[in-house]
């Protein structure tokens, strides 16, 4: 009898023992965790909500809103054909950047990546423009943009070739957006490189070991096996390239200040031009909601294609 109940107070000490470690290992998580979620919810949920009220105001910075017009602002912002026209611009750039930036950038990862001569050197030299902040990296291009041959590299260069003349690249509506992207392509090419060459070290080397003895080529080894097992860093690049892209705006707005005529506006210099310069920060509290109801909408869709094409293979 009294093992039995020696036996019974053993059991109950040790569940409250196992509780008490539980909580407190809990505990310490949430300590862990809590100046990490204080953090986000004063510079990131308390300003989105904060944005969002505001852009009910017809409120010019100054003083607190009083001056209530409800949803005058997103009416506003949806019958604006410059604003149109930003969105438009900013989906031009995702285009862009998944069809051209990223197929260059596997590319450089597939002939850096491999044991060739100098291959420390040439990574250094496609990830050192990452590293320039976007004002230095749109200086130095706006020097090189010059419509002036005699201070323009560009122009400099076409200048000598018979049949072409120097154009001005950032004043012309045609020209402006791709010359911006060719500057953006130089910028994060580096970046989504080494995403992945990162990737392709993760590769077991016995697969392609395996591959080549099989008689794979070069071409059917990238194809069939060096893409899909790269699947989780593609994913990555692809989602950062399409968010990058959406909210693109020191490099536009330094280049060409969304000009000329609104020709290379995007969402973040519309946006900064009507809440700082027009002082409209009511109406530039709903272009900031807009932009984040487009991003969270590419984001989602994104996931769910993805996640979609995951479960059929």
């Amino acid at each position: 009898m009294n093992k039995k109940l020696f036996s019974k107070d053993a059991q109950i000490l040790q569940q409250k023992t196992n509780s008490t470690w539980l909580l407190q290992e809990n505990m310490t998580i949430v300590l862990f965790l809590l100046p990490t979620f204080i953090f986000l919810s004063i510079f990131l949920v308390y300003p989105i909500f904060r944005s969002a009220y505001f852009s009910l105001f017809n409120w010019n910075g100054m003083g607190p809103a009083v001056d209530y017009i409800g949803l005058e602002n997103f009416k506003r912002l949806f019958a604006d054909q410059i604003f149109l026209k930003a969105v438009r611009n900013g989906i031009l750039i995702v285009i862009f950047s998944l069809l051209i930036q990223l197929p260059l950038a596997m590319g450089l990862a597939l002939i850096v990546g491999r044991k060739i001569p100098g291959r420390t050197f040439f990574r250094a030299i496609f990830f050192m423009p990452y590293v320039l902040s976007e004002v230095i990296t749109a200086i130095m291009w706006l020097i090189l943009y010059n419509p002036n041959p005699n201070r323009g590299f560009l122009n400099a260069i076409i200048n000598i070739i018979p049949f072409l003349e120097p154009q001005a690249w950032l004043a012309d509506t045609r020209l402006v957006l791709p010359a911006i992207f060719i500057v953006l392509t130089w910028k994060y090419i580096g970046f989504h490189m080494l995403l992945y060459m990162t990737g392709l070290q993760n590769i077991p080397r016995e697969i392609e070991e395996a591959a080549l003895i099989d008689g794979v080529n070069n071409r059917q080894m990238v194809t069939y096996i060096t893409i899909p097992l790269l699947a989780g860093t593609i994913k990555t690049s692809v989602y950062l390239s399409i968010i990058g892209s959406l909210q693109v705006y020191a490099l536009v707005w330094i280049m060409t200040r969304g000009g000329p005529v609104n020709a290379s506006e995007v969402m973040s210099t519309y946006m900064y031009r009507y809440s700082f310069v027009r002082f409209e920060l009511g109406y530039g509290s709903a272009v900031a909601i807009v932009m984040l109801i487009i991003s969270l909408t590419f984001s989602i869709i994104y996931f769910r294609l993805t996640r979609k094409a995951e479960s059929l293979a």
